[in-house]
């Protein structure tokens, strides 16, 4: 064998364990950063109203926050019959923070983070409402985004995204079961809805997938 196709072949290996080490750190950079991926954040800013997404405790509390500080006249509750303290329903809990009944708008139907965006859009509009901070959980916040930035993007809508506090441990998500499971829920999520299951009628789907690697 000739010096040349010794060198090729000493070549081609050292481009295999160059892609193989490139796409190992890849995956290992991934893994530790997959739940800071998931926190989304941005600083307030003045706007028409505050829309509220159902699912966790801790987001009416932010909501009224910014309410308080003047951030926004008026604040949406997307699905706001359920429970999410023990005050009762979003509506109560809002209402026992001191929120004005008249400068709170309710919608009752959203069964999904994209029917929260479908459904508040028309209140939006309604409203004249130009632009609006939305609040979730902050491991919520980047599908939140996701999904809101595609069901508005016409709207001409301003949006602000921020998270409220939840326990999740973005920095560490391996070490707890309750972040493992958040982290894992969401990336699936994402991934469906990336590829265009969203609403309610994909939550079976989307449950059926974490159920095979369970």
């Amino acid at each position: 064998m000739s010096n040349l196709s010794i060198k090729k072949r000493k070549g081609k290996l050292i481009n295999r364990k160059f892609v193989l080490f490139i796409c190992l750190l890849l995956l290992i950079i991934g893994f530790f950063s997959a739940g800071r991926f998931l926190v989304l954040s941005e600083s307030p800013k003045q706007a028409d109203v505050i829309i509220v997404l159902s699912g966790g405790q801790g987001r009416v509390e932010q909501a009224a926050e910014l309410y308080k500080a003047g951030y926004a006249p008026y604040i949406i509750l997307s699905n706001a019959k359920e429970s999410t303290s023990k005050s009762g329903d979003m509506l109560q809990t809002a209402l026992n923070l001191g929120i004005p009944p008249d400068v709170i708008y309710t919608e009752n139907a959203a069964e999904s983070t994209y029917q929260n965006a479908d459904f508040t859009l028309p209140i939006m509009k309604e409203h004249a409402f130009q632009s609006a901070i939305v609040v979730s959980s902050e491991f919520h916040m980047r599908r939140v985004k996701l999904l809101f930035d595609c069901v508005y993007k016409k709207s001409e809508i301003e949006l602000t995204y921020l998270g409220s506090l939840s326990g999740y441990n973005s920095k560490r998500w391996w070490s707890d079961r309750k972040s493992r499971e958040t982290t894992f829920n969401e990336y699936v999520k994402i991934f469906g809805n990336t590829f265009g299951y969203n609403g309610p009628e994909a939550k079976s789907t989307l449950d059926q997938i974490k159920n095979w690697f369970r």
